[in-house]
């Protein structure tokens, strides 16, 4: 059973976290723009230019490059500084955030590499998990919508669009992410709550909508929800699928974007434990394989030895009522 962190609270925002509010702004304002793509291949890009300095602004919060002070916009540096956000390496600006653009909108998360424990993730399954939520989004818009490990928020301010009257909440087991969440919330003008929780648990009963994009490989980094847990890295996302099932509203339903380990022969077992629950629940379950091979590199390793390919899915469960 998952521990409540801290009870429900809507974010208020320090000084901080306004300067980075600011700083969005600041950039949405000039048009910067940014696909985060994966963290090899980030490093494949940085490596054509070693020791390379930062021309832009792209080139400072996006492929995370350190910048000769007084080269790039004053204001995006002051703001950051405020932030608490800039560091000062061999002379050199380097800045501890990226910021990406996913649908349009503007997130702060962790400047690349992510190796802290307390890194906040967004990277290309962000963009597919945007993608199934607005295809998989229901017709009747639901009035409370709940982000489980909302991450940087992605999944939620994205629902929001999709119900701008909905009440929106988000759990989120690292405090640095839910940090960087109020203020990606605050700069897209979507009031939410946060929840220190690694679960739903830390919320009330009887939401109509949850959300989530867990993670779901194996093995740790010893970073902060960085495995999934179970014997290849399903585990959160079945416990995920059980909870939101017990707690939402009658006629509620969760969209979840995950991963499964397509074992030899081709048995997809993720899918089996999730038919498991919903007959258990009598809810309704709808799969969709979104991408058949993701993170083929981590086959080598002992945990998926026995597993043919990762496969990205897209989760729909209705309780009925």
């Amino acid at each position: 059973m998952a521990t409540v962190l801290a009870t429900p609270a809507t974010m208020r925002l320090d000084e901080a976290q306004a300067a980075l509010v600011a700083l969005l702004r600041r950039l949405e304002g000039l048009g910067y723009r940014f696909t985060t793509i994966t963290s090899g291949s980030h490093g494949r890009v940085v490596d054509r230019r070693p020791g390379a300095l930062a021309r832009d602004l792209r080139d400072l919060l996006g492929w995370s490059l350190p910048a000769p002070p007084g080269s790039l916009d004053e204001e995006v540096i002051a703001l950051l500084d405020r932030a608490g956000m800039l560091r000062t390496e061999d002379g050199l600006l380097k800045s501890a955030v990226r910021v990406s653009s996913v649908d349009g909108r503007l997130f702060l998360h962790s400047a690349w590499p992510t190796r802290e424990k307390d890194s906040v993730f967004l990277g290309p399954d962000s963009y597919r998990f945007v993608r199934f939520l607005g295809q998989a989004f229901p017709r009747t818009p639901p009035r409370r919508i709940i982000d489980i490990g909302a991450g940087a928020g992605v999944g939620a301010i994205s629902a929001a669009a999709l119900a701008p009257r909905a009440r929106i909440q988000m759990t989120e087991i690292n405090p640095a992410a839910a940090r960087l969440a109020a203020v990606n919330a605050a700069a897209a003008g979507v009031e939410a709550e946060c929840v220190e929780a690694p679960g739903v648990e830390g919320v009330a009963r009887g939401f109509d909508l949850a959300i989530a994009n867990p993670p779901f490989m194996a093995g740790s980094s010893g970073r902060t929800y960085s495995a999934g847990g179970g014997r290849c890295g399903e585990q959160i996302s079945l416990d995920w699928a059980r909870a939101a099932l017990e707690r939402m509203a009658p006629g509620g339903r969760l969209i979840m974007y995950t991963a499964s380990a397509i074992a030899e022969g081709g048995e997809d077992r993720l899918r089996t434990a999730l038919d498991g629950i919903a007959r258990d629940r009598q809810a309704t379950l709808d799969y969709d394989e979104i991408d058949p091979d993701i993170f083929g590199q981590v086959l080598s390793m002992e945990s998926y030895r026995r597993v043919e390919r990762i496969a990205a899915v897209g989760v729909v469960l209705r309780r009925p009522g």
